[in-house]
Parts: structure tokens; sequence; C-alpha cells
């Protein structure tokens, strides 16, 4: 199941066109939050004594306790790249120029070239 979240999520990106050249969203955001909500789902004190039972096992508090650690996550994630994004804009910037974009990061930005093709 977390495997056709994450691919489905990865290749949304091209729909929605958001820049995310290592699929970070699609894998860790879409493959973590469906991990937490299954948690809620399908746990089992079978499995780990300590936990608890997810709702399929008799629990459904436990569902709603794993609904709202996502939501305060994602709302962390969210302000936390705000704040680190803004100061970067602040300092440096978030982008090249055009000319160093067409050049190629490697070149423009490390002065080597990664592949001869």
């Amino acid at each position: 199941g977390g495997g056709v979240f994450c691919s489905t999520a990865c290749n949304l990106k091209t729909k929605f066109g958001y820049d995310d050249s290592l699929d970070v969203v699609g894998v860790h955001g879409v493959g973590g939050t469906w991990g937490a909500i299954a948690t809620g789902l399908f746990a089992s004190k079978a499995i780990n004594a300590a936990g608890n039972n997810g709702l399929f096992f008799g629990n459904p508090g436990q569902l709603w306790v794993q609904l709202v650690a996502v939501v305060a996550t994602w709302i962390l994630a969210f302000v936390g790249t705000l704040i680190i994004l803004l100061i970067l804009k602040a300092l440096m910037g978030l982008r090249v120029s055009e000319e160093e974009e067409r050049m190629g990061l490697d070149l423009s930005q490390h002065n080597e070239k990664s592949y001869d093709l």
C-alpha cells in the first residue's frame, strides 16, 4: 500500500509543478504520513505488547492520536521549512540566474562537469 501512495505522489509532482528533484515529498512526506496513519489502523499489542491496538483491533482512539500527530508534523515541517526558506532568500536567494541554470549547476556552481554526453 505505501509504495503505491509514494509512487503516485512522485508522479503527481509534474502535474502540480513543484520542484522536488529528490522526491522528498512523495517518498518521505507521503510515505511517512501513510505509515503514521497505518499505525493507527493496524497496530496490535500482539506484535508490540508495550504499544496500543489500532482501529482494526478495537481501539479507534489510536487512529485519532495518529491523525493529530500527522497534522502536527505537517504544520511543524511547513513552518520550519518556511523559516529556513525566508532566511536563505534574505541571505543568498533561492534561485541561480537563468544563464547559470542553462549552463548547468555542476559547471556554474562547482566548476566541473558531471557527464560528457
